[in-house]
Formats: C-alpha cells, sequence, structure tokens
C-alpha cells in the first residue's frame, strides 16, 4: 500500500493563516493559566463567594493576574449579590439622645468600639430575626441571636453573648431603633461601663461594617429554601458566621477577621 506524502508544514500554515513556527510551539503562558485555573477552580469549590481579590489573597498571586484568567477562561463567582431597592434616608431633624461616637473615635486595636445591629431572614411565610455584634477593628463577630421576634430581647441577648467572651468594650454603636433605645438595652450597657454611641436617623452609613457584614453574610448563606427545617436554618447561620471568622479571607484584613483578632493578644 503506497504511504501518504508528509503535509507540509508552510505549505500547512499558509493555509491556516499563521506563522510556521507556531506548529511547533506551545505557549508556556497557557500551560501556567490552566494550572492556575485548576487553582482557581478548587478555591472556589470551598469559598463559592470568593471574587477575584480574595482568590488572589488565598493563592499568592497578583489580583490582576487573577482577574485576566477568570477573564480568559470566563470563570464568575458562583454567587452573586442580589439587587435591593434603595431605600431613601429620612432626614429629620429630631434630636438624637446619645452622641455618635462612630465619628469622633477612630480605634487603633480590636476590643474597643463594638457595633451592635439585626437583619431579617424569610422562612417558610414568615420573617426571623438575626442580630449580631460586630468588633469594628478586626471585623470579627462578637455576638449572635436569633429570634422571631425583632425587639429588646433579641438585641440584649447578641449583647450578652459577646461580653460571655470578651472583655467589655469602652464603646458600643447602634442606629436608634426602639430595641436599642429601650431602657434594659442601655440600663445594661451602661452597667457594664459601656458608653452608648448611636448614628443620626436615616444614616445607615455610620453602622457600615455590620450592613456589609449582613450584605455578605446573606449572599454566602445562599436561599433558604433549601433548608427543610428552622433547625437546619439555625445551624447553617452559625456555621456560616463561624466560616466567616475563623477561615474566610476579609479582603480589608487580607485574613479571616479572628486571625487578625488574634495579633492584638497580649500573653
Amino acid at each position: 500500500m503506497k504511504k501518504m506524502p508528509k503535509a507540509n508544514k508552510s505549505a500547512l500554515a499558509l493555509q491556516l493563516g499563521v506563522s510556521r513556527s507556531s506548529l511547533y510551539y506551545k505557549s508556556k503562558l497557557d500551560l501556567k493559566d490552566q494550572l492556575i485555573r485548576e487553582q482557581i477552580l478548587a478555591v472556589q469549590d470551598e469559598h463559592p463567594a470568593y471574587g477575584h481579590k480574595r482568590i488572589a489573597i488565598a493563592l499568592g498571586y497578583n489580583k490582576k493576574r487573577i482577574l485576566r484568567i477568570m477573564k480568559k477562561y470566563h470563570i464568575v463567582c458562583r454567587r452573586s449579590r442580589a439587587k435591593r431597592p434603595v431605600k431613601l434616608a429620612d432626614l429629620g431633624n429630631e434630636p438624637r439622645k446619645y452622641l455618635n461616637w462612630a465619628g469622633l473615635v477612630c480605634p487603633l486595636k480590636p476590643g474597643i468600639f463594638w457595633a451592635s445591629d439585626f437583619t431579617y431572614l424569610w422562612f417558610e411565610g414568615r420573617f426571623y430575626y438575626l442580630a449580631t455584634i460586630i468588633d469594628v477593628v478586626s471585623r470579627e463577630i462578637l455576638g449572635i441571636a436569633f429570634s422571631p421576634f425583632h425587639n429588646k430581647e433579641l438585641v440584649m441577648e447578641a449583647l450578652v453573648d459577646a461580653l460571655s467572651r470578651n472583655t467589655v468594650p469602652k464603646y458600643l454603636h447602634s442606629d436608634q431603633g426602639s430595641e436599642y433605645n429601650s431602657e434594659a438595652y442601655i440600663d445594661f450597657a451602661q452597667y457594664k461601663g459601656i458608653t452608648i454611641s448611636m448614628a443620626p436617623k436615616g444614616s445607615p452609613w455610620w453602622n457600615g461594617y455590620q450592613e456589609s457584614f449582613y450584605s455578605q453574610f446573606k449572599l454566602e448563606l445562599g436561599t433558604l429554601a433549601r433548608f427543610q427545617t428552622l433547625g437546619e436554618l439555625v445551624e447553617a447561620i452559625y456555621l456560616q458566621i463561624h466560616y466567616y471568622n475563623h477561615r474566610r479571607i476579609h479582603s480589608a484584613l487580607k485574613m479571616p477577621p479572628a486571625t487578625y483578632a488574634k495579633q492584638y493578644l497580649v500573653y
């Protein structure tokens, strides 16, 4: 049987519209990019809500390089934040009872300035409420409370939970909601020697650390329809907060909040 003649590489390159050398050359950059692509996908398996900045920190690469590779291979964040309607600020001139220390104090280490807030979760046809206490320096969630009601007991429980494992802070910040203006909450905090700080009405940006936490927390918790019972939801909430404190890289800190806080411990 007669052998077929070998293809002329010059003619083949001309036919394909490429240089002859490209038929021999395999880009080393492509090989490196493919390797990093697999690393990116592995990080996303463990941290579905990570964007290119946190992935870059986790892998120890430049964020621009990670972004370029993600665009090259059409890799996107696996959980994206849903848009929500913008609320118009209530710019009323009612005098506030307590000074807004968030605009005056710049704490240099954890344990000085805490912020308190709560958010809602819609599950099985009704609202449930999650209250938290955050350290504004370490961004660590220190206190947690979950309830079907948003009342003074909810925010008190979160504060008691935070104080049960941490030293008393100098300042405790919140908005001017009735829960935080309750006598029980104020009296308990002041009994502990804490200075109350409250944001002006219609100014949620003064509690931006909590707002940012809840936004990302709900994104990473995912759809609540996947939970069969309220118990499963509560378990997932606590696991998600533990993940946030101890494993998830905070983009501003370049490490998890609990790891950052440990740097300030005195032995």
